[in-house]
């Protein structure tokens, strides 16, 4: 059974992400303890509320020099929701600008359409090749938030592959998962998002 860790900084869902990675097949442990975190098969990183106080709080756990250790060594890591939004350069929330991890270029800014924040269940478009969504490409998964990555590209060039990107839409398109080497993350909550979820976190499990 894989091991997978779940960063414990003090974000929301936990608790609820731990239970869904169970039921997907992992072995979990909540902690913040860095020697774990390095070892798991997998690390995890949730994220609820604002950009900026996701990164303080991250900061102060040094999570940085853990997700380049761990890639650095082709250790899968995931991300969800904020926890997503942090591997990008910064996020613009309410004018102020924050740092982000830096993992990928671009930023985090608000979605334009009518209803704010975006709640509720939302189809994706999958891109190709896509290990996430094997499966279940035409299903539909559980958003909460205000604030996303729009238009965006990564320059690749051979030898090295492009990311997969999976997009979906609220008033306009934005960034809804990225598989990016051993780097994923996803905006919506697959640890709400029922069967589907399961299925992807099931998917993510298989990859370690």
């Amino acid at each position: 059974m894989k091991k997978v860790v779940v960063f414990d900084y003090g974000s929301g869902n936990v608790h609820s992400a731990c239970r869904a990675l169970e039921e997907s097949g992992a072995s979990v442990t909540l902690t913040a303890d860095r020697k774990q975190a390095l070892e798991a098969d997998g690390l995890l990183i949730p994220g609820v509320g604002a950009f900026s106080a996701v990164m303080d709080k991250l900061n102060q756990a040094h999570v940085a020099s853990l997700l380049d250790s761990r890639l650095a060594a082709n250790r899968p890591v995931m991300g969800i929701c904020v926890g997503m939004q942090v591997m990008f350069e910064k996020g613009l929330e309410h004018g102020i600008e924050t740092e982000g991890f830096g993992q990928w270029p671009g930023q985090v800014e608000m979605l334009q359409a009518q209803t704010l924040p975006h709640i509720g269940w939302s189809q994706v478009e999958p891109g190709e090749k896509s290990v996430l969504f094997d499966g279940i490409e035409r299903e539909r998964f559980y958003f909460v938030h205000s604030y996303a990555v729009r238009e965006w590209t990564l320059d690749v060039q051979a030898p090295f592959v492009p990311p997969v990107l999976t997009w979906s839409e609220h008033g306009e398109k934005f960034l809804a998962a990225v598989e990016n080497g051993p780097l994923s993350a996803t905006q919506f909550h697959p640890e709400k998002s029922g069967a589907a979820g399961l299925k992807l976190l099931e998917n993510w499990i298989s990859t370690l």
